[in-house]
């Protein structure tokens, strides 16, 4: 049994040295040094052995055992050291290979606007509104001096969900639910960004859906001329220090009197070209001094108070400063146009 087991131990050394993989090594364990093994069969053997050769025998196969466990441990270590060295070189990264390119997004065209214009009225004092895009046919309409017979309402064609709720057509019920939440104080300076809807067929110019900007100052004292000024400081801010703004006569239910807001033509600078019909003006919003019935609604005195209004659309002066012509470009989600923004 002695040469027996220096047989096996040779074997198995020999064997051991030839093995270059885990599973190998898996199955060199089980055939040298699991329960049904050569070596585990030997240790059964022993009680065949005389009570002086057993204990001698019994240390030299426990010395063979440990000595093969060493060697598997051994060749174990240097297998996985040898494949995590492989595995390393595999995925060596090349830090002179040019870098993956990662899409960044840009802002909105139209939220760009926006965010331009909000930063110019808050520099002014002004404060930022929000309001419900579902609106009461009350505030709406009726609290803005157009009752349900009024012919203006003919001016806005209207989603209505009911009788009493639609989607709002303007962003100008502002106007009164801010006087109502404020009332009594003042002064109040708002602007009120947000989607409106209306029943228009889409074309270059018009969309069913789109953003508005409404403002609202409203105090003791305020007069056509604070107006003027206010829009002409936004315009300057907006476009260049050389803008000038001019109003023109209109109608609006809710102001008294109204006024067409003109900007010199951005692209020809006033000498006349064919966006501005060679007029060198552009019309960019309408405003005018809050309608005193207004003011009596939403609860302030309009023999105390008075105040302005306006309100512009945001699509407008996009396709005005970047040059767009046609509004439906804005939501259409077209990359090419949209790539543009990335780098302005």
């Amino acid at each position: 049994m002695k040469q027996e087991l220096a047989t096996l131990h040779t074997k198995a050394l020999q064997e051991l040295e030839d093995v270059q993989d885990t599973k190998r090594l898996g199955e060199w364990r089980v055939t040298y040094l699991g329960k049904k093994s050569e070596l585990t069969t030997l240790s059964k053997q022993m009680g065949q052995l005389d009570a002086q050769t057993r204990p001698l025998f019994g240390q030299l196969l426990n010395e063979r055992r440990q000595a093969l466990e060493s060697a598997f441990t051994s060749k174990r270590e240097a297998i996985e050291s040898a494949e995590q060295n492989a595995r390393l070189a595999a995925e060596t990264i090349d830090v002179t290979l040019p870098g993956r390119h990662t899409d960044v997004g840009a802002v909105h065209p139209i939220s760009r606007v926006i965010r331009d214009i909000e930063d110019i009225f808050l520099g002014m004092g002004f404060m930022i509104a929000d309001g419900p895009e579902v609106e009461t046919d009350r505030y709406n309409f009726e609290m803005l001096n157009l009752p349900k017979d009024h012919p203006a309402r003919d001016m806005q064609d209207t989603f209505y969900i009911t009788d009493e709720l639609l989607m709002r057509t303007h962003t100008s019920p502002m106007q009164v639910r801010t006087m109502e939440q404020m009332h009594p104080h003042a002064p109040i300076k708002v602007i009120v960004p947000g989607r409106v809807y209306r029943r228009d067929e889409d074309d270059a110019t018009h969309s069913h859906a789109f953003t508005q900007i409404e403002g609202l100052v409203v105090d003791q004292g305020i007069r056509m001329s604070d107006l003027k000024g206010v829009l002409e400081a936004f315009a300057k801010a907006l476009f260049g220090e050389h803008q000038r703004v001019r109003l023109r006569p209109s109608y609006f239910p809710f102001t008294e009197p109204s006024a067409e807001v003109d900007l010199v033509c951005v692209h020809c600078q006033g000498r006349g070209c064919r966006v501005c019909k060679d007029t060198g003006w552009i019309e960019i919003l309408g405003a005018g001094m809050v309608h005193p019935r207004v003011l009596d609604m939403a609860g302030y005195d309009s023999s105390i108070y008075s105040g302005f209004a306006f309100g512009m659309g945001p699509e407008r002066i996009a396709m005005l400063k970047y040059g767009i012509t046609d509004i439906r470009q804005l939501y259409q989600n077209d990359l090419r146009l949209l790539r543009q923004f990335a780098k302005v």
